[in-house]
């Protein structure tokens, strides 16, 4: 696992082997935050990582310095990582909770700028995150919500959908709420 940008650009972070993920590839994370870049200045952003597994996403958004990161995953394993590797590498903007993110999303309050949900490829209430997220209002104005996924899942009739981006088996699906 590389971080491809900010202040651990180029570091390679060796998470363990037998944490249960499927962690985004490079070239599709590369891609994401390139599309990421031309709308975020990441230093005043916000970000909520659901199902951060590795935190992957959120040591990508840490080293680029956004503002504050809440990071959850329900397996242990991964929580304790993501903790570990914060406080190893001084981030100190990333807070990392055990949960279900569903149950999460059902109570949550507050916004973000942008939030990045990336389940397991076999869940099926996947097609409920965008529902979630806009019936709680987590997302600030001009805000973003990406679901990584399958590319065979087709997510372009949820609410607040825009665009789909395809890389390899895998996809990212974008969604904005007015």
């Amino acid at each position: 696992m590389r971080i491809i940008g900010g202040r651990l650009k180029g570091i390679r972070l060796q998470p363990p082997v037998n944490l249960p993920v499927r962690p985004t590839t490079d070239m599709a994370k590369e891609a994401l935050f390139n599309i990421l870049n031309n709308r975020f200045d990441f230093e005043t952003c916000t970000i909520l990582d659901l199902f951060c597994g590795t935190g992957n996403l959120t040591f990508e958004f840490a080293s680029r310095g956004a503002e504050n990161i809440l990071a959850v995953d329900m397996d242990y394993g991964c929580v304790n990582w993501v903790k570990t590797t914060a406080k190893k590498h001084e981030f100190n903007q990333i807070d990392v909770r055990k949960g279900d993110v569903f149950k999460l999303l059902k109570q949550m309050t507050g916004s973000y700028d942008v939030i990045f949900a990336d389940p397991p490829y076999n869940m099926p209430n996947i097609p409920q995150i965008p529902v979630l997220v806009a019936a709680q209002q987590l997302l600030k104005p001009n805000g973003l919500l990406v679901v990584e996924h399958q590319s065979n899942m087709k997510l372009d009739k949820q609410p607040g959908y825009t665009e789909t981006r395809k890389y390899g088996n895998s996809s990212f699906s974008f969604f904005e709420f007015v």
